[in-house]
């Protein structure tokens, strides 16, 4: 991990970019940052995709010398926020940190969204994979995915879910879920995860595909009864936990993801230099522990990697909504 963190040195020492505080500038262009950062998030406070970019956003400011702000936007699956930067000015201290569910919304309201979910955005990194973990109330009555399966079937499409929103990495979890156990169950959104977990809780729906990040505490505190992962490993943060496939339906497997984007217009010098700065962060081995406490795992990426994984998501993510039979009402 140190070697990791003393060749990105090198390779910012070599590009002529300071890492120190303050303002950096260079020869060929003007300083940057110059003013404090705006980072929106589209989800509540307490949200995964909030915890995770407040893991990142502190050692930001700390090394910029400039106040890095997170700005909580939620409403409509993201739309909201994805709408606020993408309108926002091309000069880097405008930027989002998302979930899966930038490629999630972008292929359920495809050809409906006030921007354009590849255009008017540039990756800058991938932060972490997660998997998602499957959460009921220990009221439910039910101790294993077979179980809730069983239930399922026995009620007959009266059982219902929630997520932190409509065309979110939970919702789309849950919808491949419902295809691969071949049950029915009715989507109640919400504005973030905790309050889709304060509902699970109090019995207001019966099951939820989670963001581990938030799921953790409440599932410690057993609060929280956790059936599985979707990953084809386990969750660090839940050891005992069995992946899915583990638990009866073989083959099963989902992996969320976080990350930072940038307005379209963003000049590629910016891109390449927050790329570079996140990175360090990302690499800084109390920022990958707290992240893997949390359930997910650090992991940085190129931007052009990111824009990459973000076009190949909104395609995956469109033959699914169309086989789950997923539409805007």
């Amino acid at each position: 991990m140190k070697q990791a963190l003393l060749q990105s040195l090198l390779v910012l020492a070599a590009a002529g970019v300071s890492t120190g505080a303050g303002a950096q500038a260079t020869a060929k262009g003007p300083a940057y940052p110059v003013k404090p950062i705006r980072v929106v998030v589209p989800f509540t406070p307490g949200s995964a995709t909030d915890i995770i970019a407040r893991f990142v956003t502190p050692k930001m400011a700390e090394r910029w010398g400039q106040p890095v702000v997170i700005d909580n936007r939620p409403s409509a699956g993201g739309i909201v926020a994805c709408t606020i930067v993408a309108e926002a000015a091309g000069d880097g201290h405008t930027l989002m940190v998302t979930g899966s569910n930038f490629a999630g919304s972008a292929a359920l309201y495809a050809g409906k969204l006030p921007y354009d979910a590849v255009k008017d955005f540039s990756g800058i990194t991938q932060f972490a994979t997660t998997p998602l973990v499957l959460v009921v109330a220990s009221t439910l009555g039910v101790k294993s995915v077979k179980e809730l399966i069983a239930l399922a079937h026995e009620k007959k499409g009266q059982l219902n879910f929630g997520s932190t929103g409509l065309g979110s990495g939970p919702h789309y979890g849950a919808e491949l879920f419902k295809l691969a156990a071949g049950i029915a169950a009715v989507h109640v959104p919400y504005r973030g995860s905790p309050e889709s977990l304060t509902d699970l809780m109090a019995g207001r729906v019966h099951f939820i595909l989670s963001p581990v990040l938030a799921a953790v505490p409440l599932v410690r505190s057993g609060r929280l009864l956790a059936l599985g992962v979707t990953t084809t490993y386990r969750a660090q943060a839940l050891p005992d936990v069995p992946t899915i496939a583990e638990a009866g339906m073989p083959g099963f497997e989902y992996q969320g993801w976080y990350g930072m984007l940038a307005p379209g217009k963003t000049p590629r010098k910016i891109v390449n230099l927050l790329n570079a700065e996140v990175g360090l962060v990302l690499d800084l081995p109390e920022t990958r522990e707290r992240i893997a406490n949390q359930g997910a795992m650090a992991r940085r990426s190129t931007p052009e990697a990111f824009d990459k994984l973000v076009r190949d998501e909104i395609t995956t993510r469109t033959r699914v909504w169309k086989a789950a039979g997923v539409k805007i009402e």
